[in-house]
């Protein structure tokens, strides 16, 4: 059984971050469980673009508000707690944290490393 918190990983590579949010990387593939499970904080204000080529994502809010743009397609979707959001087809989008700071949990297939931080693409690289 793993036991975890977000403060357990405060300062080791699991706790990853760039401009304008942060995640602490609670389940990552060294744990062995084939996905990986973040809280991630986008600060208010903030607007990534983002857009994972290499994975899949499940997001579920549980404070803040905001929205996910979908490129393709150009529609908006509020965000509020208690909404998921999966990005099932490695949708272009762009995620902004409009009313205090989003918080996500967040689920990746395959899982991070933990340490990964976004590309000039707002993706993260493929697994080697």
């Amino acid at each position: 059984m793993i036991i975890r918190t977000a403060k357990d990983v405060e300062g080791t590579p699991r706790a990853a971050s760039g401009p304008g949010w942060r995640s602490a990387r609670l389940i990552v593939e060294q744990d062995g469980l084939g996905y990986s499970v973040h809280e991630t904080v986008v600060l208010e204000g903030s607007e990534l673009h983002l857009e994972y080529k290499n994975h899949f994502e499940t997001n579920y809010c549980y404070a803040g508000e905001g929205e996910v743009v979908d490129l393709a397609t150009g529609v908006t979707h509020a965000l509020r707690p208690g909404t998921l959001y999966a990005l099932d087809r490695h949708d272009a989008h762009i995620l902004r944290a409009t009313r205090g700071d989003l918080r996500l949990v967040c689920v990746f297939n395959p899982p991070l490393a933990g340490d990964e931080t976004h590309d000039a693409s707002g993706s993260y690289g493929p697994r080697e």
